[in-house]
């Protein structure tokens, strides 16, 4: 379908000379960009500094608003909902329950040095959900409404900490 869908944005730029195209929703026209973006940004983290200590030493931690009672993952400086400042990190206790999954087989750029690798939503027993890679050998063994753990590990090649979910 994206290759049809690519060949249709050439043929159109071809013949109008302009790579504009319908939006599949609305019909609206919308430009079509085909220039590779690759991103470089810095992301200041000092309010949330303790995350990150926090996978260094294997440990996963969100923020929590006492004014409204409610977890923030990944941590939050500030309550969107109050603008409370004053939010207290909790280590989450890493247990949680598969809700979905994805194959990732087709990468953007970025991600080409990657084997295959597996994206998954996990709802914790916090009562939030995250959003990170999963952690298994053969896919098949995922089943929705699996328990599922949230564990620290280094990613290669780059050998940065992040969390993972793995099967529990």
């Amino acid at each position: 379908m994206v290759k049809s869908w690519l060949e249709m944005v050439e043929q159109i730029t071809r013949s109008e000379g302009l790579p504009i195209v319908p939006d599949e929703k609305t019909g609206d026209p919308v430009w079509v960009d085909l220039r590779e973006l690759r991103l470089k940004y810095l992301i200041p983290i000092a309010r949330i500094r303790k995350f990150f200590d926090g996978l260094k030493e294997g440990k996963v931690y969100a923020t929590r608003c006492p004014v409204q009672d409610v977890y923030f993952f990944p941590p939050q400086a500030d309550c969107p909902y109050c603008m409370d400042e004053n939010l207290e990190w909790v280590e989450i206790r890493g247990r949680g329950t598969l809700v979905t999954y994805t194959v990732v087989s087709v990468k953007p750029a970025s991600y080409l040095h990657y084997p295959d690798y597996i994206i998954a939503i996990a709802r914790m027993e916090e009562g939030f959900n995250v959003l990170c890679w999963m952690s298994v050998d053969d896919p098949s063994q995922l089943r929705i409404g699996m328990p599922v753990k949230l564990v620290v590990k280094r990613r290669e090649p780059e050998g940065f900490f992040t969390y993972y979910l793995e099967p529990e």
